[in-house]
């Protein structure tokens, strides 16, 4: 186990890293609080990752450091895709170093604590374990998040966008939110170290599309459509788009066991030699091992017969990002500065 004496000094050589990010409001509504780490510093400007969120549709962000020292921050990038955001900060403060990220996803029971500002508390660590990894997180907005860290150190409203650290200091996580009693999830540093590279070099990040829908194999979808195994994900049905020439979706439906199961359409195995297990590995598969304009193969079971068809993937249309009170929870207020802040 993990003891205190290695959270003391997890706290103090990562918290000079951890901000608060806060929105002015328009006098209509209120403006809104969140946190943030440092991820790179270049010529004296640091780069400041944060949940989408919680910057919302806003190009500037006021920024405090863990000491006191306030600065206006620039909204370089933003991927509502996966919640991400980057923050440019111009006379970036010497002590606040960027945190480096894990080279790799956590496994579970790895000891962890959340950094941030919860319900506007600045600078407070919570402490747990990764209670799991590679998990998809839905979103308000109809779409998931793939390859999150599940977590159960608290993260609270006002943790969003702060960093989920392992006690040698490596970010695995970016905070995001709770899911429940002693269930919170953050972005994974493998996602992280995707996305925000290209947020700061070109503001956005091209995210590959196949334009399906698809169900897991599960032993009751296997039943319904005859299938010999269990694994894969069945496509239900395929929107005009990159694949709609190559794939086949689900033609009806079948009852089995007092459900309606889907019938009909191909169970995608593998993308590029690469075991598709779940929907959650297909997305994951195709935001970080594919780019837009790729040509994959896809390896299918279609009328009880296996073969190989070529995609070209497609952009995933840009999703708009809508203000910060929009994220993933109503949260609770705090009092300060002469307004309500909601916390996020």
């Amino acid at each position: 186990m993990t003891d205190v004496h290695s959270y003391e000094e997890l706290y103090r050589s990562t918290i000079p890293s951890v901000v608060s990010i806060y929105l002015a409001g328009d006098g209509r509504t209120p403006g809104g609080a969140g946190s943030g780490f440092v991820f790179d510093v270049m010529d004296g400007e640091g780069y400041v990752v944060t949940n989408a969120h919680v910057v919302g549709g806003n190009e500037a962000v006021d920024v405090r450091f863990s000491e006191g020292d306030w600065r206006v921050g620039e909204v370089v990038g933003v991927d509502a895709y996966t919640d991400l955001a980057v923050v440019r900060v111009g006379d970036h403060p010497e002590y606040a170093e960027a945190l480096p990220l894990a080279g790799s996803n956590p496994v579970p029971g790895t000891p962890v604590a959340a950094l941030g500002n919860p319900m506007g508390l600045d600078g407070s660590l919570t402490a747990g374990v990764v209670s799991g990894a590679n998990r998809s997180m839905p979103t308000q907005r109809g779409f998931a998040i793939p390859d999150t860290v599940q977590t159960d150190a608290p993260i609270n409203p006002g943790n969003s966008g702060g960093p989920l650290v392992t006690t040698d200091g490596a970010v695995v996580g970016v905070n995001r939110a709770r899911g429940g009693d002693n269930i919170g999830f953050a972005v994974s540093a493998e996602v992280a170290a995707q996305i925000v590279p290209a947020l700061i070099e070109d503001g956005a990040y091209r995210h590959s599309y196949l334009k399906v829908r698809t169900l897991d194999v599960s032993p009751t979808v296997a039943e319904a459509n005859g299938l010999s195994a269990v694994g894969g994900v069945l496509v239900v049905d395929v929107s005009a788009g990159p694949a709609s020439d190559a794939l086949r979706g689900c033609t009806g439906t079948r009852r089995v066991r007092g459900r309606e199961i889907p019938v009909g359409g191909d169970v995608v195995t593998h993308i590029d030699g690469n075991p598709v297990d779940s929907h959650e590995g297909l997305m994951r598969h195709l935001l970080l091992e594919t780019r837009p304009g790729e040509r994959v193969a896809v390896d299918l079971v279609r009328d009880g017969r296996e073969r190989r068809v070529h995609v070209t993937l497609g952009e995933r249309p840009a999703a708009r990002h809508g203000p910060s009170r929009r994220g993933p929870g109503p949260g609770p207020r705090r009092r300060g500065r002469g307004t309500d802040i909601p916390i996020r």
